[in-house]
């Protein structure tokens, strides 16, 4: 990528579209092109058309998609499915059409069947069914990955697919109902140890185990794939390593200095037992993950007291 070519982030003032901004402007871009939701719909046919024929970015990165926890994906399925197919679509296409040099489209591990073996490797894709409870975004994310290999065979596009596994960092979302594992558990543990609460209770038996990445460690992965990977089919990024959700308790317990006790609440799902990448391919390419999950939670932590505490008053 020339320093001076135009870039369109999608989703930029997401966890991992920032991350992405970040590290292209550290990296010495400077020519971005960005719109928030409130001035460029992209669900909206005609006004991404107008917008790609306005700007001619040179390069894309498709990270803006409608996400959210189990209870969202389970709840708003039409919407989901509707919403990603469209956003995606539209970018896709009107990048075709506009002469965009190359592209990325950031997925989620949910792509993979439900009962698929450990670690997840590229090839499972389409082996099996999906979790039941976020099959529409799933289906949204597997038909993106399928648009860009298409659209790379019939028109000889340069879209590459990338899929992280579960992400954590500056700007998440610590919403106490739409907020994933990781966020949920910093303010949690912050809440009980502000309010002197004697205990918290963990859903499950705490044996599940998770893969995190810290998002800005996916934005250095996905700047070096944009310079070094030009290949169909989609790429994991991730670790490669994971541990239990007890464990990850107890090491948010410990950052955060939250002093009382655990309890795991057994009557409650666990959910799927391991979600693990297979990151091969991608070490095989040349990159690997720098931040550890200790430091990234430090710096997960201190980005919620900074600018999100404000949740934990209302």
């Amino acid at each position: 990528m020339e320093k001076e070519a135009k870039i369109y982030i999608a989703g930029h003032r997401g966890m991992v579209g920032s991350a992405i901004y970040r590290k292209l402007k550290k990296e010495g871009f400077t020519n971005f092109v960005t719109r928030t939701s409130d001035t460029l719909d992209l669900r909206n046919q005609q006004a991404v058309a107008d917008f790609f024929e306005q700007e001619k970015p040179d390069y894309v990165f498709v990270a803006a998609a409608k996400v959210g926890g189990i209870i969202a994906n389970n709840t708003y399925r039409a919407e989901f499915l509707y919403d990603n197919l469209q956003i995606q679509n539209n970018i896709i296409h009107q990048s075709y059409l506009n002469g965009v040099k190359k592209l990325m489209f950031l997925g989620s591990s949910c792509i993979y069947p439900k009962m698929a073996p450990q670690p997840l490797k590229e090839e499972y894709l389409l082996t099996g069914l999906l979790e039941e409870t976020n099959e529409p975004y799933a289906i949204a994310k597997i038909a993106g990955i399928k648009m860009c290999d298409a659209y790379r065979a019939q028109y000889g596009c340069n879209y590459i697919s990338v899929m992280p596994t579960n992400l954590y960092g500056y700007n998440d979302n610590y919403h106490p109902q739409n907020s994933h594992v990781l966020p949920a558990m910093i303010r949690r543990f912050h809440e009980a140890k502000e309010n002197g609460a004697p205990a918290v209770t963990i859903w499950g038996t705490g044996s599940p185990k998770r893969e995190f990445l810290f998002a800005d460690d996916l934005a250095e992965a996905c700047y070096y794939l944009m310079l070094n990977y030009n290949e169909a089919g989609h790429i994991n990024i991730g670790t490669g390593e994971d541990l239990s959700i007890k464990d990850l308790a107890y090491l948010v317990k410990d950052i955060i200095g939250y002093t009382g006790e655990i309890n795991f609440d057994t009557s409650k799902p666990d959910g799927t037992p391991r979600k693990l990448m297979d990151v091969s391919k991608l070490q095989s390419k040349g990159w690997k993950y720098s931040t550890t999950l200790a430091e990234g939670i430090k710096l997960a932590y201190q980005d919620f007291l900074n600018n999100h505490n404000h949740l934990a008053e209302r």
